[in-house]
């Protein structure tokens, strides 16, 4: 395990432990976070801990042409039940995020101090929002880092109030990146929702690979 300095650097993904831990320390200033997850790194900690940053293997990610729609699915999109738009209320989507209970966490790792990291992110033009709404209220979202020289989005959490909200936002997003050409978006770590959507998982190095070509 590698502890951070002030000097804005990483070790190289590949000495991460069998977890995924590559290091320990640093800050989340824009320059590092964004140097981070154009090495395949991310942030990942909770209040309780120091900044933790990982590089696991595998990795998951999903290819926009294998994205997954499930009849169920197509009929809402088709229905318009939901109206989705893109960086419309960014704050807001991280906080909902936020509160979201999950299985095997004791608190939320989006602190406040993630929330004011990837806020500041936005405001720079380097992190995505989707928003989904019904009757003009926000039902679901998620919210990510866009690498846009390397036509890649880093997807960092979802959230929703209503059942399938954020699988119409996550439908609305892979199409859109799709168009723009991405190569693929970075889901991070293995979940049943993430795969029955069309994530898949691969090693560290193709993950590597793919990320720079």
């Amino acid at each position: 395990m590698f502890y951070l300095s002030q000097d804005l650097d990483f070790p190289n993904p590949s000495e991460a432990d069998l977890d995924g831990l590559l290091a320990v320390g640093g800050d989340l200033t824009p320059e590092r976070l964004l140097l981070a997850y154009n090495m395949g790194i991310f942030p990942w900690y909770e209040n309780n801990q120091p900044i933790l940053w990982w590089s696991p293997n595998p990795r998951m990610v999903l290819f926009p042409e294998k994205m997954k729609v499930s009849k169920s699915l197509g009929k809402l999109i088709k229905k318009e039940v939901y109206q989705v738009t893109f960086n419309k209320a960014f704050a807001e989507v991280i906080e909902n995020c936020s509160k979201i209970k999950r299985e095997g966490q004791g608190g939320t790792w989006i602190t406040d101090e993630m929330q004011n990291a990837y806020i500041n992110l936005h405001k720079l033009g380097h992190a995505t929002s989707v928003e989904v709404w019904r009757n003009r209220i926000l039902v679901g979202g998620l919210y990510g880092i866009d690498l846009h020289e390397k036509k890649v989005f880093c997807g960092e959490s979802m959230f929703s109030l209503e059942s399938n909200a954020s699988k119409v936002g996550f439908y609305y997003l892979v199409s859109k990146f799709a168009e723009k050409g991405y190569k693929f978006i970075d889901c991070q770590l293995h979940t049943a929702h993430l795969e029955s959507l069309g994530g898949e998982e691969i090693t560290r190095i193709e993950f590597l690979k793919r990320l720079d070509s």
